[in-house]
């Protein structure tokens, strides 16, 4: 491969991913792409797995960047999308980076809102998933017990 048509830096989806990276591994520095997701998209395109990501053409970094912000449209099942059955829409979709964060925070604040379960304990600041918080979980300074002199 000519050393011209390596880039150091490639931009996809609005994030700076190093060229030395291989293909699925810079795919998933994009939030919202995980390995096994970028290896889905990687295989769907008909592209190189052991493909650095400083070696694609600009023609590659398009298709590829396509497929990221339309993965319900590559052709990947539903069940591999991070946002099915969405409360708004109801749709199957799949979202990177901001909006992925700005939809989990509007979850949250919906379940704060209608002052379910989960949503109490998230605005008291405890586990929300059934763990223990007998011993686990503690905020503030270490308390300790003096020992007598």
């Amino acid at each position: 491969m000519p050393e011209e048509t390596y880039k150091h830096i490639v931009r996809i989806a609005g994030i700076d991913i190093p060229g030395d990276l291989l293909l699925p591994y810079g795919l998933a520095k994009i939030k919202g792409i995980g390995y096994h997701t970028a290896l889905a998209i990687i295989r769907k395109l008909g592209l190189d797995p052991h493909l650095r990501v400083g070696y694609l053409s600009e023609e590659d970094v398009s298709r590829v960047e396509g497929a990221v912000t339309n993965l319900k449209g590559l052709g990947i099942p539903s069940w591999y999308l991070n946002r099915r059955k969405d409360f708004e829409t109801g749709e199957d979709t799949h979202l990177i980076g901001a909006d992925l964060i700005y939809a989990a925070r509007q979850d949250i604040e919906r379940l704060m809102r209608i002052r379910s379960w989960r949503g109490i304990r998230h605005q008291l600041g405890l586990k929300v998933r059934g763990q223990r918080t007998h011993t686990t979980g503690r905020l503030g300074p270490v308390v300790g017990v003096s020992k007598k002199r």
